[in-house]
């Protein structure tokens, strides 16, 4: 495009912004599209961070959007000088807000931010670590807005599982594992009323045989009967106790 070319394009918008401002809406979506170029290089600035590329064109675009309603063409700044500041500006926000692992108030992000650059100017100035009272001072804020900003500091980054702990060994690691039987506890709560009105050696067969996990004929030797009564008590027990189930489930 030549610069002849590029002006003409740069008037054409200039006068259709002030049409918009004067409030002919049907220019919004028009200047919009002219401009989702600027969008997209600009998020594509971003990428290449952490952040999902589809995820910054997003908020790149919605910046523009802003930027679009918002814009006042008789400052005298070009269009895309305004856009480029505005959708700058939400990306950094974007990743800042994102980049807390625990969502803290706006407030207490902003000034965590800003007790970095305050303590290490007073730590140079005053050659020691400054107090929670002067960096208060400092920074116009309450000493316990300071404590909460420091406290939430430590969750501005959360450290990954597959990082190396002091052992040589990664954090995941120390982790205990799923409980195979976390399933089955509210079986267990459910069925224990029931559990509690069968006879004494009923109980005692059940504890032995899915407790201890013995087999029938342990149980048998265990208790001086058959193997064949262990069985038929066993069946017995667990018939009631499904149909206790059954009935408590509907």
């Amino acid at each position: 495009m030549s610069n002849a070319e590029n002006a003409t394009q740069v008037a054409e918008l200039r006068e259709k912004f002030e049409a918009y401002a004067a409030g002919n809406r049907e220019l919004r979506d028009e200047l919009i599209e002219a401009h989702l170029w600027l969008a997209d290089r600009l998020a594509r600035h971003f990428a290449n961070r952490g952040e999902p590329l589809d995820d910054l064109y997003q908020v790149s675009s919605l910046a523009l959007i802003k930027a679009v309603d918002r814009f006042d063409p008789e400052r005298g700044v070009e269009f895309t000088s305004y856009a480029t500041t505005t959708i700058i500006g939400e990306l950094k926000r974007h990743f800042r807000d994102r980049g807390w692992s625990v969502r803290a108030p706006r407030r207490i992000q902003e000034l965590y931010l800003h007790l970095g650059q305050a303590i290490s100017d007073l730590s140079q100035s005053l050659g020691r670590s400054p107090t929670i009272q002067e960096l208060a001072q400092v920074t116009s804020a309450s000493e316990e807005d300071v404590l909460e900003a420091l406290e939430a500091g430590q969750a501005y980054r959360a450290t990954s599982l597959d990082a190396p702990s002091d052992d040589d060994d990664t954090l995941g690691s120390h982790l205990g594992g799923e409980d195979s039987e976390f399933a089955n506890s509210e079986r267990r709560l459910l069925l224990e009323p029931y559990l509690a009105r069968l006879p004494a050696r009923e109980r005692l067969i059940l504890k032995l045989r899915f407790e201890d996990d013995l087999t029938q004929s342990e149980i048998a030797q265990q208790l001086g009967i058959s193997q064949m009564h262990v069985s038929r008590l066993l069946s017995k027990c667990l018939a009631r106790l499904h149909e206790a189930y059954q009935a408590a489930e509907t």
